[in-house]
Formats: C-alpha cells, sequence, structure tokens
C-alpha cells in the first residue's frame, strides 16, 4: 500500500493495513519534522509532488523490498504539503514473519526514500532562509 496524502498520518491505520495474523510483527518507522537542520532552527517542511511520480517511486522501493526478504506486506505513507516541527511525514510500515527480515526491509526502504527523495522539498528556517532539495 502506497499512499501520498495532503493529510495527517496515522500510524496506527497504517500499521492496520499490513498486518495480519501470519505475521510474527510489523515493524515501523515514523519520520518527523526535526527542528534543526544544516545548523539552522527550523520553522517548516514542504514537500510537493509536482510530476505526480511520487507513489511510482516508492512502489518501486516497496516492490524492491519485498524481493530481498520474506516480508509479507509493506505500506509506505507520505504527506506532502507544509508540515511544522513535531508533525510525520512519512510512516513505513514492514509485516512479517520474523523480526529480521521485517527490520531490514524497513531499513532498505528508508534508507531509499532519504536517497531518491520521492518528492521535492524545501525547509524554511527561522531567519527567514530556505533550502531547496530537488
Amino acid at each position: 500500500m502506497i499512499e501520498i496524502t495532503g493529510h495527517p498520518l496515522s500510524p496506527e491505520s497504517v500499521i492496520a493495513k499490513v498486518r495480519s495474523s501470519t505475521c510474527g510483527c510489523v515493524v515501523t518507522y515514523i519520520g518527523l519534522i526535526r527542528d534543526c537542520s544544516e545548523g539552522k532552527p527550523v520553522l517548516s517542511v514542504e514537500y510537493r509532488d509536482p510530476d505526480e511520480e511520487a507513489t511510482a517511486q516508492l512502489q518501486k522501493i516497496a516492490d524492491a523490498a519485498k524481493r530481498q526478504w520474506p516480508i509479507s506486506n509493506m505500506a509506505i505513507s507520505h504527506r506532502i504539503g507544509k508540515l511544522n516541527v513535531g508533525e510525520i511525514n512519512l510512516v513505513i510500515a514492514v509485516a512479517s514473519a520474523h523480526r529480521q527480515e521485517g527490520f531490514n526491509a524497513c531499513r532498505y526502504a528508508v534508507d531509499q526514500f532519504k536517497q531518491r527523495l520521492p518528492t521535492r522539498k524545501k525547509e524554511t528556517y527561522q531567519d527567514g532562509s530556505a533550502k531547496k532539495y530537488e
């Protein structure tokens, strides 16, 4: 399950989409907007998906994880729009029979998200400056 949304993310609802009676665990990652980046106090972070390619990129990450590890299911939910410090921007949930495969697949998905950055990102700092990640 891949989701790009402008609405607040609920980790519990993402977990509910992957869990099943055949799984021994659900490993989750919750990404938050932190208060400092590049050595500057952060005011907000904005994510955009102008080309509407983020869903396909996230699906590729999930598909690759499923090929590498025996996981039952993976969900990736990414919030776009302007987010304030402390808000959730990413939830990844991985259901698997055993924890090691779940942890490995979840770490892979987080790392790939950070490398590929499927959406455009703009950090705005409290001093009024901003940095774009394309």
